[in-house]
């Protein structure tokens, strides 16, 4: 496969007011001008390594086999983290050792490389700016060789890692407790608790759910099922469940941020 048919995803916090992101694009494009190049987000929350691992781990295994990924939020440049590619499935990660792949390293087999060979890095490097110097280079370079050639030459095997923590969902007989993960640019509090457990618990709407100071009696199909302003349990499209507000912020309106805890409790029948 030639880089005519490669593509490299960005995703980091620069935002679009500074140079940032077309300078890492201006490395690639001078290595591989026939990569395609697709933004994933550069709207990450300036240092938020948690909010780009949850971006990456609900899109990064819907793109075409080979993509590159190529991810920069990256408080500790400069520090003594390594910087890495990764390896999983078919598809390339490429970034600092920070947690950041955390999420889609989650029980997954990976291959993973120490990015010490700095032949594939540009000649001046910024103690600033790993994103230019290292890891747009490395992921055009990758993108000049066939997606099955091995990845060993960009440095060497690591076997341990930073990883971010991801909390599972406690559960038991009474119902689940879990945490709000991610809030979206909507005010979606998206949880880490998944639909597959909720069916498995047997608990849609013999439940009632409880969120800061809001307490919701079952999960909802979509938005549109209670009034405009009102809040809803529901499960939303990364197949989490989510504590939103119909037309609304349910961050703003309930209060609630990030780390909050959002338990699911049982009712039973009294006879």
């Amino acid at each position: 496969m030639s880089s005519t048919s490669r593509i490299i995803t960005l995703t980091t916090d620069f935002g679009s007011r500074d140079y940032y992101v077309s300078a890492m694009k201006a490395v690639i494009l001078g290595i591989s001008p026939n990569v395609r190049l697709v933004d994933i987000s550069h709207d990450i929350p300036p240092q938020d390594v948690m909010a780009a691992a949850w971006i990456l781990k609900n899109t990064a295994f819907l793109y075409p086999p080979g993509t590159v990924h190529l991810a920069v939020v990256d408080p500790g440049v400069g520090s003594m983290r390594k910087p890495l590619l990764v390896k999983i499935r078919d598809q390339f990660f490429v970034g600092p050792d920070n947690g950041l792949f955390s999420l889609v390293m989650e029980d997954e087999t990976s291959e993973v490389i120490e990015l010490d060979n700095r032949s594939y890095w540009r000649d001046a490097i910024s103690a600033t700016f790993h994103g230019r110097d290292i890891f747009a280079p490395v992921a055009a370079w990758l993108c000049e060789q066939d997606p099955e050639e091995g990845i060993g030459k960009f440095g060497t095997e690591l076997t341990e890692l930073t990883r971010y923590k991801w909390a599972k969902p406690i559960s038991d007989e009474e119902g689940i407790q879990g945490w709000i993960v991610h809030i979206d640019r909507y005010g979606n509090l998206i949880t880490n608790i998944p639909d597959t457990l909720i069916k498995e618990k047997n608990i849609r709407s013999n439940v009632k759910i409880y969120a800061g100071n809001t307490i919701l009696k079952k999960i909802s199909r979509s938005y549109t099922d209670v009034p405009d302003g009102e809040a809803i349990a529901l499960i939303g499209s990364s197949g989490m469940l989510e504590i939103a507000i119909n037309k609304g912020s349910a961050e703003q309106m309930l209060g609630i941020e990030k780390g909050a805890p959002v338990s699911l409790v049982v009712q039973k029948n009294v006879s």
